[in-house]
Parts: structure tokens; C-alpha cells; sequence
């Protein structure tokens, strides 16, 4: 139906799409951050999968809650990550557009990121941290605004437990927007270089044209401007052919995972290479061939959505919506996967290394798709092991 839709303005799709509900991607069972899934969360316990590889790390023991209560967190950055954690974490709240301070399981409002305009999927969505200045952190936030998603600095004032937003940057604005696929996940890369993933915004089309931002992984300087070793003269674009890349992050030898949301068939887990055409909308999964690269792992939409990436030590954890599962995939070999907390906390928007070296999960039940327990959403800590103990 998508294709269909694609010769329509974009603005008359999201009118349609939240007035009738019946467009695929905004509102079906999927569009794809999935949909009524409660959170039955409680103490769940994780045990080392017999047949884990040497090389990985999987949860291990009771799952505890870090923080509950909050609406619609998006992402969670942990602050002085560079120099060794002072304890103090960052979440987005897509809805209200409000970045909160998590310090021993409580939360205060840092500040709110003026002129979001929430709408389906749109809001405050990514975080990423600069703290190579210890004494001079400064925050990223890529949000939507009634002119398009934006990426912008904020110094952190003050100290940990106390911070303030300070002098705030534009670093990219007017980027293609939408009630859905706006990408939104930002980060800084192991070369110091700001990465920026943005959705197709309802045209797929885009994602093709390399004059477009649309539909795109960006790498840009931390100040907004074209690194000069970028794939193509002049242009942001790193690589190109996505639908939605929610998922970022690098291994120890520099590997670039993303993983993307799919139409109706195949969601994606991909090793980026600069330059290189991941293929929508012309391929959705893998293609077997014709010029574009094909995904190191898919999955049936049904089964994932998969959202917020993190590597941890060698390997790589997928947070997933509609899935309702945290996926461990070896670095090694990523075509391999082992699941935790099926179906025990709902939807699952982001997953991170915590600031104490335990795995982080949020879940994502309170934005209207799922259906959230008392509590949610949350975040919660559990402790890694390898097969070795």
C-alpha cells in the first residue's frame, strides 16, 4: 500500500493515515513501532543460553527496575561515559519534549527542548552525549519541528544531579519529516563524527535520491559540516537506501551496526559501509544482489520493529517493539541470535550499556500503541555474563 500512497503529498498521507487509520504505516499493527503490548514486568530472571559463544555476553539473573513511571522515554545517554561515569543518565520523553536527570532512581527535569511538535512518531526523540571535555559536556538532540526534524547542541550546566541546559546550537535543521519514519536516532561515532539516522518521512523514493536527506544515514563533523573523508563531495550522506534506521552503534574494531524497520516483510539488521545502498525501496530484506547490500540479519515485522541498538563488549543487543524482545547478536557472526524477556515488558524502545556495566532496557508502553501496566514505562538494569562466568 505504501508504494501506492508514495504519489500522494506527504502531508494529505498523515492526515489520512491518523484519521482513518488504515494506512500501513501509521497506525496498522505495525508502523511500525508495533502495538498493544503490555508490560507483565516484575523481578524476570535471565539465565547464559548454553550454546552461547565464547565471544558474547548475555543478561544474567534478576532483572530490576532502575527508574519507573516515566512517559514515553525515546533515549538514554549516560553522562561522563568518556572518563568513567559520575552516575548521572539522560532520557528523552518523546511526547512532552522533556530531557530528565536519573540519579538513584529518581528523575528531575533537566529542561524542555522549545518548539517540538509531537505527532505520531515524531517528538524528542535522540540523545547523544559529548563528554571528551569532562568539565564542558554538551548534549545532542534531534527532534521534530512544524519545519522538520533538527539536530541541536545544548551545554550541560551545572553538576551532576543538578544539570541545566545552557547556550543552545543548531546543527542541522529542515530535515524531511513526518507522522512516521523520522529516524531520530543520533551519535557520536568512535571518529569523533556526529551520525544522524533519518527516515524516508513516508517517501520511499528518497531514500534513492542522493540529493535528499531523506531516508539516510548522516555523518556530519560535531558541528554540523561535511567531513572531508565522506563517501560522496560535499554531502552528509553516508549511506543511503533506508526505510527507518531507529539502531546505531560500533564494535571495538570499528564495525557500524544499524538496525531498520521494514514495510511488511522483512525488518533489517545492517553492517553499514560508507557509501554503500542498503537498497529500499527497491529491496526490502535481503535481495540477493542487484547492486545493493544486503542485510546481515532479517526478521519477519511481526517479530520485531526493532528500535534502539548498543554493542557491549562483542555483541550486539536490539531493542524490539512489536517483537517485545531484546535480541543478543554475536559480533563475530551477526547472522546468529539468542532472545531475552519475550513478551515479559512489552514493548522495548532502547537498550544500553548502564553506567555500572549492566545492560539497560526501556520499555515503550505508554505512547498509546501498547498497553501499560502499572509502572511503565520504565528502565530496567540486568547484570551480563560470558559463557566463561
Amino acid at each position: 500500500m505504501e508504494r501506492m500512497l508514495r504519489t500522494t503529498a506527504v502531508t494529505m498521507l498523515a492526515a489520512v493515515c491518523l484519521v482513518l487509520t488504515a494506512c500501513t504505516d501509521a497506525s496498522s499493527a505495525r508502523d511500525r513501532d508495533g502495538g498493544d503490548a503490555g508490560s507483565d514486568a516484575g523481578g524476570s530472571v535471565s539465565r547464559v543460553p548454553s550454546d552461547l559463544a565464547a565471544d558474547e555476553v548475555a543478561p544474567s539473573g534478576t532483572a530490576t527496575d532502575v527508574v519507573t513511571g516515566l512517559d514515553a522515554p525515546w533515549s538514554v545517554v549516560v553522562v561522563g561515559s568518556g572518563s568513567g561515569s559520575d552516575g548521572s543518565v539522560l532520557v528523552s520523553e518523546r511526547d512532552s519534549a522533556d530531557v530528565l536527570e536519573l540519579r538513584d532512581g529518581a528523575t528531575r527535569t533537566v529542561g524542555r527542548i522549545d518548539g517540538v511538535q509531537h505527532g505520531g512518531e515524531g517528538g524528542l526523540l535522540g540523545l547523544a552525549v559529548d563528554d571528551t571535555d569532562p568539565d564542558a559536556p554538551r548534549l545532542y538532540t534531534y527532534s521534530t519541528t512544524a519545519d522538520g526534524n533538527r539536530i541541536e547542541r545544548y551545554a550541560l550546566r551545572g553538576d551532576p544531579g543538578s544539570y541545566t541546559l545552557g547556550a543552545r546550537t543548531t546543527i542541522l535543521d529542515g530535515l524531511p519529516a513526518n507522522s512516521f519514519h523520522n529516524g531520530g536516532r543520533i551519535a557520536l561515532g568512535p571518529d569523533g563524527m556526529l551520525y544522524a539516522s533519518v527516515g524516508d518521512a513516508g517517501d520511499g523514493d528518497d531514500a534513492q535520491d542522493r540529493s535528499s536527506l531523506a531516508g539516510k544515514i548522516l555523518r556530519m563533523t560535531p558541528d554540523g559540516d561535511v567531513p572531508a573523508d565522506n563517501p560522496f563531495d560535499d554531502s552528509l550522506v553516508w549511506s543511503l537506501g533506508h526505510r527507518n534506521v531507529q539502531g546505531l552503534g560500533w564494535a571495538a574494531d570499528g564495525t557500524m551496526f544499524a538496525s531498520e524497520f521494514g514495510q511488511d516483510t522483512w525488518d533489517e539488521l545492517n553492517v553499514i559501509e560508507p557509501g554503500a545502498d542498503y537498497g529500499w525501496p527497491e529491496v526490502e530484506g535481503k535481495g540477493g544482489g542487484s547492486g545493493f547490500v544486503d542485510p546481515v540479519q532479517q526478521w519477519r515485522t511481526d517479530d520485531a520493529s526493532p528500535s534502539g541498538l548498543a554493542v557491549v563488549g562483542d555483541t550486539v543487543f536490539v531493542a524490539n517493539l512489536q517483537g517485545r524482545v531484546v535480541r543478543g547478536i554475536p559480533v563475530a557472526d551477526p547472522s546468529g541470535a539468542h532472545e531475552y524477556f519475550a513478551g515479559e515488558y512489552g514493548r522495548i524502545r532502547t537498550v544500553l550499556a548502564g553506567p555500572g556495566g549492566d545492560l539497560w532496557f526501556v520499555t515503550n508502553n505508554t505512547d498509546g500503541r501498547g498497553d501499560p501496566a502499572a509502572g511503565d514505562d520504565r528502565i530496567v538494569s540486568v547484570g551480563l555474563r560470558s559463557s566463561e562466568g
